[in-house]
């Protein structure tokens, strides 16, 4: 059967998920993080006070929930390892149970011949070492990379697809900018130290497995795609400021070696720049990926400032810019999120024509809906509007193949609703939905229509 869109031989069909959100941190032998914490200290910010214990119980259920994930054509999991389990406190001994929990995850996953990708951090600091100031002690970098070098000895010779970091720039924004993220901290200097150690761990782990190890390296970043209200420069020059600190701040070292100028430039005018050490520009320049991660949800949209920052007022990125809600914009209205497929189109065009058309894939992509039980006939969840969602953006996707990009995969955030940070379970993303009180997973209309488009390797209109 010819299919309207039809994708590349071998193209990676999943979806995404993360430790600290699916594991359940009251499960088996694991230190504390900062979202164990964060929970404790302060349980009203969290979404009906749901906090990281009580998740879709992964380490529990994962033999069964692999299964499914090949029931519905499955040939590849992005996957985390906690930090935290692994190595309770952060440095030290090595958890042997965590080390029994992800082999044999690893190994179930490639026996139903489903490639592991695995992603060493997802927002989940250790506590330990956030007390003595997380990203911005550079102290922390080297029990990263320590950290690092045993989960490659330890699951290397079976996982050939590994990531340092999956959106690192998260934790900057909603750590030290915009009080989303412990340690709910404010301040814009402080942010780039973090963000520039985060790189230098990044390109330490990148120099390690390189040395030591066989398969391919790589970050997975938030490209949100920065779209001016209109031509003018004014509108232009706002939009390539968010660009600079939102993207280009980890996509050009990861992937070309070095910082943009005009970032540099812009730091050093309103003595923001980092402090480095020697050898830093070195690392950074020696050590690029081998495969680039793309997460999109929506676009951003720019406007120049229409009123001066106030000079009392703590500087932050919307000194240089204002955000622009686009008349007429397609909603997800539960999320408060945008949805413009094209942008999947434009970021892999400006990887194909500014970064040497980089190896890359879609790592995340998915629509959370707030009471998706609205939506259930008979036994299941009929959501028609996540397979309108997936099926729009793969067309784009479909689209920037044909143009000569170089994409290989496509995955789903996430496989089972999972617990979502601040939000808990108000927005429901999954392919299979979970039963908080019994863990029951029932697999929604998506799931079925997702295992049609993997066995196809495509679909039809």
């Amino acid at each position: 059967m010819t299919l309207n869109y039809s994708f590349p031989e071998n193209f990676w069909w999943g979806s995404a998920s993360s430790a600290p959100q699916s594991e359940g941190s009251n499960n088996g032998i694991k230190g504390r993080d900062i979202w164990d914490h964060w929970y404790q200290k302060e349980p009203n910010r969290f979404f009906d006070q749901i906090g990281p214990s009580q998740t879709s119980d992964f380490f529990i259920h994962y033999r069964q929930d692999i299964e499914r994930m090949k029931r519905i054509g499955h040939n590849s999991f992005r996957l985390s390892i906690s930090w935290a389990r692994l190595i309770p406190g952060g440095t030290g001994e090595v958890n042997q149970e965590a080390v029994q929990f992800y082999n044999d995850v690893i190994n179930q996953l490639l026996a139903h011949k489903i490639e592991p990708f695995v992603n060493l951090f997802h927002f989940d600091m250790p506590l330990e070492l956030q007390n003595i100031g997380g990203w911005e002690n550079r102290k922390v970098i080297d029990a990263y990379t320590k950290y690092a070098e045993i989960a490659f000895n330890l699951f290397g010779d079976r996982v050939k697809k590994w990531f340092t970091f999956n959106e690192p720039i998260v934790p900057v924004e909603g750590g030290y900018l915009y009080d989303f993220h412990y340690p709910n901290i404010i301040d814009f200097k402080k942010a780039i130290q973090v963000a520039y150690h985060t790189m230098i761990a990044h390109k330490q782990a990148v120099q390690i497995y390189h040395k030591n190890q066989d398969g391919e390296i790589g970050i997975i970043l938030n490209l949100t795609p920065s779209y001016p209200r209109s031509q003018h420069p004014a509108d232009l020059k706002a939009a390539n400021i968010c660009d600079l600190i939102f993207n280009r701040s980890f996509l050009d070292p990861a992937v070309k070696g070095t910082y943009p100028h005009e970032l540099i430039e812009l730091l050093a005018d309103y003595d923001l720049l980092p402090e480095t050490e020697f050898g830093d520009n070195q690392l950074i320049e020696s050590n690029k990926i081998d495969l680039l991660g793309v997460n999109y949800y929506q676009p951003r949209r720019v406007k120049a400032k229409e009123d001066l920052p106030n000079p009392d007022s703590p500087i932050m990125p919307e000194w240089f810019f204002s955000y622009y809600q686009m008349p007429g914009r397609k909603m997800n209205i539960y999320r408060g999120w945008e949805i413009y497929e094209k942008g999947i189109y434009d970021i892999m065009i400006n990887l194909r024509d500014n970064y040497d058309n980089i190896r890359s894939f879609i790592s995340e992509n998915g629509m959370g809906v707030q009471d998706e039980d609205r939506f259930i006939e008979g036994d299941r969840i009929e959501d028609d509007y996540r397979i309108e969602f997936i099926k729009e953006h793969l067309k784009w996707l479909h689209k920037a193949i044909k143009a000569g990009c170089n994409i290989r995969g496509y995955h789903l955030w996430t496989f089972i609703d999972n617990w979502s940070w601040m939000n808990a379970y108000k927005n429901r993303y999954g392919f299979y939905s979970v039963n908080l009180d019994t863990q029951k997973r029932t697999a929604k209309k998506s799931a079925y229509w997702f295992a049609e488009v993997a066995k196809q390797n495509g679909f039809n209109d």
